[in-house]
């Protein structure tokens, strides 16, 4: 009898350490299930908007001017505008650059067609349409809620962040308009061409 009641009373406390550990971890389980279900939703809307191209950009331009209204009202953060600057000019490049190094794509023939032998190749980007717009619109929301915050409001002059950001444009440009004239290719898709293709007879010809 003495060894039940023991081994009753022992099970007793390993019960309630379960139940404990159990209503512990059920808070961090429902906070997880709560992020995973926002972030299929989000995911969710962002697909359903891929096939509007326009309506995306305008979406986009809209951002891009609510964010210049907000530093021009406040007149200040313009370091944060450069920062933007800088990583939208790594974002173009991005999306002008061929996903393949054109160097290793010529050993294996991958330049465009320029015969009719060739076959036909559209322009594969490093990085596609979508996800660059999806990144100019999130770093215009982060650098937009980064306005509010006084800390990232460094004095500088801003004339001169401006010259060597077009500086730094221009000679970034003209060193990948350089690249593509070097490899021979264009960042954009027109469709399959026809090389020296003959038209079809028609019928009064073969009459």
């Amino acid at each position: 009898m003495e060894s039940a009641t023991t081994g009753g009373v022992s099970a007793a406390p390993t019960d309630d350490l379960q139940s404990s550990g159990s209503s512990s971890t059920s808070p961090a389980d429902a906070v997880s299930r709560l992020i995973h279900a926002v972030e299929q939703r989000q995911q969710h809307l962002l697909d359903k908007t891929v096939p509007h191209v326009l309506y995306r950009w305008i979406a986009c331009l809209c951002v891009v001017l609510i964010y210049f209204v907000r530093v021009y009202l406040v007149e200040g953060f313009y370091i944060i505008t450069y920062a933007i600057g800088i990583y939208l000019l790594n974002l173009i490049i991005a999306f002008l650059s061929p996903q393949d190094d054109p160097e290793a794509s010529l050993t294996t023939g991958g330049t465009l067609p320029t015969r009719g032998s060739d076959e036909y190749r559209p322009f594969v980007r490093r990085l596609p349409e979508f996800k660059f717009w999806l990144s100019i619109i999130r770093a215009f929301v982060i650098g937009f809620t980064m306005t509010f915050f006084e800390v990232f409001d460094v004095p500088v002059f801003w004339p001169i962040l401006l010259f060597y950001w077009v500086m730094l444009f221009f000679l970034t440009m003209r060193k990948q308009i350089q690249h593509m004239i070097k490899y021979r290719y264009v960042p954009f898709s027109f469709g399959k061409q026809q090389y020296g293709k003959k038209p079809a007879p028609t019928a009064e010809s073969s009459e």
